[in-house]
């Protein structure tokens, strides 16, 4: 008797199938991300460098970035940071920095060009903060950059580097000869509250400057900015003091979300109409005096969606 010919067939139609697809073969990622581009290394202070690179390209994503010093593999990062600090440095030493792009099936870029820098001397008993930079300004420049410029700060020993924040988190360090910073890859129609800090050799840092916000134009066809505007903080003793204007949407904005450091603290909801002009909301606080909050605000539009967050306010209780 002759063995069914079904196993049979149905492996050569699987075969045929897979050629049919192109197979597995043709589906596999073999092309690497582009070389990062303007790779510049700061030194932040006597142990610590600030690299940033310009993001590379990939027919995929890039996943991350490897950033090499003297050619040894010192950090790792993702995809989405395109700066990384190097810690752990020796003071007055000339080091080389470079950096390569990765993604997610594991090809390798070329290594960036290597960039020199070299750590100041450290000075060990210095323990006087900079000044705080003064005059801060911005300018934007499009949906997705900004120029930020301040007045210098003074130092018993040197400023060596500018510390920019997007509210809480450092988003870009120039040197201490310094005194105006680019910031890219922001998103369009979108407010953003700047500061800057300085810092010299003994990583002492300045007190924060006065808070810039900057608001991106809306792309093309998008809906109009969202954000509450004017946003004030005041402490008085056990509360803090709110105060803004809410945005125009063509209907009474009745609610607003509270978010304290970060993270949703409450809703805001008025028994009444709502205000057509400014609002003001006051808010109890058990922590001690000389406790530093940052706040913000969004409102609900009529469409019942949440709108964009406004400029960021920091206050320190009373």
């Amino acid at each position: 008797m002759q063995r069914p010919l079904v196993p049979a067939v149905s492996a050569v139609l699987a075969v045929l199938a897979l050629t049919a697809c192109g197979g597995p073969e043709e589906h596999r990622d073999t092309e690497r991300p582009s070389a990062p581009g303007g790779v510049t290394a700061q030194a932040s202070s006597a142990t610590s460098v600030h690299v940033m690179w310009r993001p590379a390209t990939d027919d995929r994503a890039v996943t991350g970035y490897e950033v090499f010093q003297q050619g040894s593999r010192v950090k790792t990062v993702t995809g989405g940071r395109v700066m990384t600090d190097v810690d752990g440095l020796t003071p007055r030493t000339a080091y080389r920095f470079s950096v390569r792009a990765r993604d997610a099936a594991g090809n390798l870029s070329v290594t960036s060009t290597a960039v020199p820098v070299t750590t100041p001397v450290d000075r060990p008993d210095d323990r006087t903060a900079p000044s705080r930079p003064t005059r801060p300004h911005g300018a934007v420049v499009s949906g997705h950059e900004v120029v930020l410029g301040w007045a210098p700060s003074s130092d018993d020993t040197a400023v060596t580097a500018y510390d920019i924040y997007q509210e809480d988190s450092r988003v870009h360090s120039v040197g201490g000869g310094e005194t105006t910073a680019r910031i890219t890859r922001l998103r369009p129609g979108t407010v953003y509250t700047f500061t800057v800090r300085a810092r010299d050799a003994a990583e002492n840092s300045s007190p924060d400057s006065e808070a810039v916000d900057l608001t991106t134009p809306t792309a093309p066809g998008a809906r109009p900015v969202t954000a509450p505007a004017a946003l004030t903080a005041t402490a008085v003793r056990g509360a803090v003091r709110l105060t803004w204007t809410p945005p125009v949407t063509g209907a009474p904005v009745r609610e607003h979300q509270l978010y304290l450091d970060g993270k949703f603290a409450t809703t805001i909801v008025w028994g009444g109409p709502p205000p057509t002009g400014t609002a003001s909301y006051t808010f109890t606080v058990t922590d001690p005096p000389g406790t530093r909050y940052s706040v913000k605000l969004r409102a609900r539009l009529p469409d019942g969606t949440w709108g964009g967050f406004s400029a960021q306010r920091t206050v320190v209780t009373r």
